[in-house]
């Protein structure tokens, strides 16, 4: 499953890369210390590894934000081998799903027809992990800069 890529030059500042660990597909995102998305994808769970190396070839990623549910011990074991691995970050992803969901809106505004209807009733055409990845940086971020 592959999705249009945010094409932004090489940036100097430090970047997050946010990760939503799954079992068959995963999200991933780069949020920069200001909020900044850079990029976010959601990638095949085989393809995780190449991903993250390509990214850190283009990104400057400080650490790696990852929730802490599903599949999150191997992933972070695997993840912590790779090639001079980043910190790796543990956070709540607790209900970060259904606040997905509410940010693809944003994020996507409705058009047509569609905007008319109530959000609990419009479905999201794609999967959101890599809307999890984001908010599970700004939740990170959130943490550090107190505002919890």
């Amino acid at each position: 499953m592959s999705f249009p890529k945010l094409i932004v030059p090489t940036l100097l500042t430090p970047t997050l890369l946010g990760f939503d660990p799954g079992r068959d597909k995963c999200g991933v995102a780069v949020v920069g210390l200001d909020k900044a998305l850079h990029y976010h994808q959601v990638i095949s769970s085989p393809n995780v590894s190449a991903t993250i190396q390509n990214l850190r070839e283009t990104y400057p990623i400080s650490s790696i934000v990852m929730g802490d549910q599903t599949r999150s011990k191997q992933w972070k074991k695997q993840l912590g081998n790779l090639p001079n691995a980043p910190r790796i970050v543990l956070i709540d992803e607790r209900y970060s799903s259904l606040e997905a969901r509410d940010r693809y809106w944003e994020m996507y505004p409705p058009k047509g027809i569609t905007k008319l209807l109530p959000r609990s009733l419009r479905s999201i055409p794609r999967p959101i992990d890599d809307i999890v990845a984001i908010l599970l940086v700004e939740r990170y971020l959130n943490r550090l800069s107190g505002e919890d």
